[in-house]
Formats: C-alpha cells, structure tokens, sequence
C-alpha cells in the first residue's frame, strides 16, 4: 500500500512539474516573436537554396556542377550538399522540423496572444467612470452641453456597437481587424500543413517516351517517405503522337505531346494535347511537357522491309545536341553509313566511315550509297515528361487564399469610444488602431452634431489630441 501511494505521489509530481513546464517556459518560448522571425528567415533561406541549387537529380549530375576542387564558394561540394541533404531540401528531416517548430509557434501565439486580445477587445463592461480617466486618450473631448441619449444615434448611425451602464457608454465597431490577424496565422498554418503533407507523400518522375509507345510511371527521381500509396499503379500513359513547332528561322517555338490515360483494360479515360505550361492531370498526377529527344529513325534499303534503328544523343561539349545512328549497308554488318541530324526538321547528314560527308537528305528522298538505295521515311520523336504528385497543394491554395482574406480584413480599423456624464458636462474619449486622421475627423464630426443640436451653445466643444 506505501509503495502504492509513493508510486502515485511521485506520477502526480511529476505530472504537475510537466504541466508546469509546459504552461510557464515552454508556451512562452514558442510564443516569442522573436522565435517566429528566426523560424520565418530560416525557412526563407533554405527555401532560397532549394530553388537554386538544382532538386533530385542523379549524384553523376552534382559531382559535374559541384565538384571537389575548387569547391563552390569554398566548402560546398557534392559530398557536401549531398550529406546536408541539399539535393532534396524540402524533403528533409531538419526543413520538415523548421516548418513543424515554426507551426507550433504561431499556435501558441494564436491561443496566448491573439485570442485573449480578441476576448478583452470585445469585452460588454469595459466602462469608465470617472473624469479622469479620459485623460489617458490620445484623442477626448470636454462637452458641457449635450447627453448620452444625443450621442447614442449619432454612433449607431456610423455602426458602432453600443453598451451602455448607468451615465457611462462604450462603443466600438471594426472587431474583424482583430480578427484578420487569427485568419493570417490560421492560413499560415494550413499552408504548412499542405508543404509538409506534400513533402511526405509526394513524388516527381521523368520519363522520356518515344512517340507511339505506351508507359507506366516509373522512373521516380525525388519522393517521400509515404508517397508509394500515390504511384499509379492501375493506369498508364500512351504518346499518340509527338511533334514541335518551328518559327521561320528554324527555332523551337512549341513542342506537343498527344497524350492518352489508359485504364488496367487499356481503355481511354482522358485525352489531351499538351505542351508548355499547359499539362495533363489525372487523379492528382499531373503531367508536364518539359523536354524531348529524338528516338529513332525510319529508313529502307532498296525493297527491304521498313527498319526502325535507335538514334542516340551525341556528346558535342556543350556545343549543342546532336543525334546519330549507324545504318548498316551490307548483311554482314561489314560496312555502312553514319547518320546525323540536330532537330525533327527532317534534314539529315550521312557521313562515311573514315567521317566523310556524303550527301544531305530530308525525309521521304532516298540516295545511293555503297551501291543500294538508302530512304529515309521518318525521324521519330521522343517526349520528355516531368511528372509530379503533390496531395498538399489544395491545402497549400487554401491556406494562401485564407492569408489573403486575413490580410484584407487586417486592415478593418478597430476603433473605440468611451464616454460618461457626469457634474452636467459630457466626456468623450477614443482610439484607434490605424487609420488615425479618419478616426479624429469622424470624432469632429459627432462633436460638431452634438454641438448643432444644441442652438444656444455659441462655441464648439474642445477636441484635445496628443501625439502619444
């Protein structure tokens, strides 16, 4: 039984040291503003570095741009942003923390600070009765002519709520300015809610298919730790078609993609033509036209059946791309031609074997080479797609319109009128939280009114202002 109540004595201490903790250093803490800012500016930062420093690309690619000796900056090398987690910084364990920390921080904020303010601001006995106590107001007025029963409808009329006790009132109007800020810190925190959601089980994948071929998203490059429920698994993508656009000179000017989700069934489900800044979404996967490549070519030999041979990217040094493909000219493999070409265009290069140019052809001509007939019928294109998930932008987009509404609503001004009579003279005093020179000229002009109502007052009441 003694060992019962110290086993208890000691859970209860313990669970008041914890409450204790919790309630007078730890909620404190968080609801520091200035906690907030340093959260704020380390999310910036990191948020900055992600977007400059290329996401979720292969170790081959940071080892080229980031190399070793000299390091950028003198320490960031690919070891390095890879060990940070820089490649992936939005997904990372410590971003994630920042966002949850900067989170908790404008909750506690919002429940110690906000909404204790917005409970005192709309408080019903919040009188003053003595004529004193106007003093403290930046903006009071000493009427000694006029009444309360006077000053009611000219405050109603400008949609001031009133309460009234005794020979004292209270006014105010504008309680949603109070209110902007909560709505701010409530879509900032949706907005988390949706980055972090998004981080956790999103994904991005690149695929590049040839035109006419049929695939399933599978060349992950960046996910989530929970993004594997997201994959599509029970539908698929055909290219019908791939083309690009020139202008006159030769330039790209657009590229499309003809792009059909197939169901398990290989049905058609949706169809539509995509190309930059105009994608495809299908059940929360959207679909991006963001590269293209040249897949192969279409060629005869003499009344040879069609061969399809694949054409692979040239290493030019950055000099700009070029594809090429061997076409064997003799059945033993023993000789043939080099086939070149740097765009859909349709005009193509032969060389031979010792690199020599031959001739130039565009689709559809045909020429003698090594004694047969070489047409060239067709380049096929290949579509570069950027594939992206994220289940927290719908989250994101409410929390960024929610921002917006607290924003607007922010700039409401709360404004607030006290007044008493008493020894037969008339006290008026008032605050605002913004819009000052609108508050003191709406004050003039319900002194004025009480002072038009009053025929045998020759002077108007004293408006005192301070600049406190």
């Amino acid at each position: 039984m003694a060992i019962n109540d110290s086993l208890s004595a000691k859970h209860s201490s313990w669970k008041t040291a914890s409450q204790y903790f919790f309630k007078r250093e730890l909620v404190p803490l968080l609801a520091d503003l200035r906690l907030a800012i340093a959260l704020l500016l380390l999310i910036a930062l990191f948020s900055i570095s992600g977007t400059v420093i290329e996401q979720g690309q292969p170790i081959a690619f940071y080892q080229a741009n980031y190399p070793e000796d000299p390091a950028l900056f003198g320490f960031l090398t690919w070891k390095v942003l890879l060990i940070l987690g820089l490649d992936h910084v939005y997904r990372t364990w410590w971003f994630l923390a920042l966002l949850i920390l900067f989170g908790s921080s404008l909750t506690a904020c919002t429940f110690k600070r906000q909404l204790p303010a917005l409970r005192w601001f709309s408080r019903t006995w919040n009188f003053y009765t003595q004529p004193r106590q106007f003093q403290k107001f930046a903006l009071s007025a000493e009427c000694d002519r006029g009444s309360l029963e006077e000053l009611v409808p000219l405050l109603e009329h400008r949609r001031y709520r009133l309460f009234r006790q005794g020979d004292s009132l209270y006014a105010h109007k504008g309680l949603a300015g109070r209110i902007g800020p909560i709505i701010v810190h409530v879509g900032i925190l949706i907005i988390l809610l949706g980055g972090i959601g998004g981080a956790l089980t999103g994904f991005i994948a690149q695929e590049l298919v040839p035109s006419g071929e049929t695939f399933q998203i599978h060349n992950i490059t960046d996910a989530g730790p929970l993004a594997e429920p997201q994959f599509p698994k029970d539908w698929s993508v055909k290219v019908n078609r791939f083309w690009i656009d020139y202008t006159p000179d030769g330039t790209i000017n657009q590229f499309y993609s003809d792009l059909s989700v197939l169901d398990q069934d290989n049905q058609e489900v949706q169809r539509k033509t995509i190309h930059v800044n105009e994608p495809l979404r299908h059940r929360g996967v959207t679909l991006y036209q963001a590269d293209w490549a040249i897949a192969a070519v279409r060629v005869r030999l003499n009344n040879s059946p069609i061969f399809q041979l694949p054409m692979a990217q040239l290493d030019t040094g950055g000099r700009g791309r070029l594809w090429g493909t061997w076409i064997p000219t003799k059945p033993d493999l023993s000789t043939g031609v080099s086939l070149v070409t740097k765009d859909l265009q349709g005009m193509v290069l032969l060389y031979n074997t010792s690199g020599k140019l031959l001739t130039t052809l565009r689709t559809g001509m045909s020429t003698e080479v090594n004694g047969i007939t070489l047409k060239v019928l067709e380049l096929v294109g290949s579509t570069g797609l950027q594939i992206k998930a994220d289940p927290g932008i719908p989250l994101v987009y409410a929390g960024f319109g929610l921002l917006m509404l607290g924003v607007m609503i922010s700039y409401v001004s709360h404004s607030q009128i006290w007044a008493l009579q008493t020894d037969g003279k008339l006290y008026v005093g008032g605050r605002t939280n913004r819009a000052q020179v609108t508050f003191e000229r709406e004050i003039l002009a319900v002194l004025d009114q009480l002072s038009a109502n009053q025929p045998q007052q020759t002077t108007h009441p004293e408006l005192v202002t301070d600049s406190r």
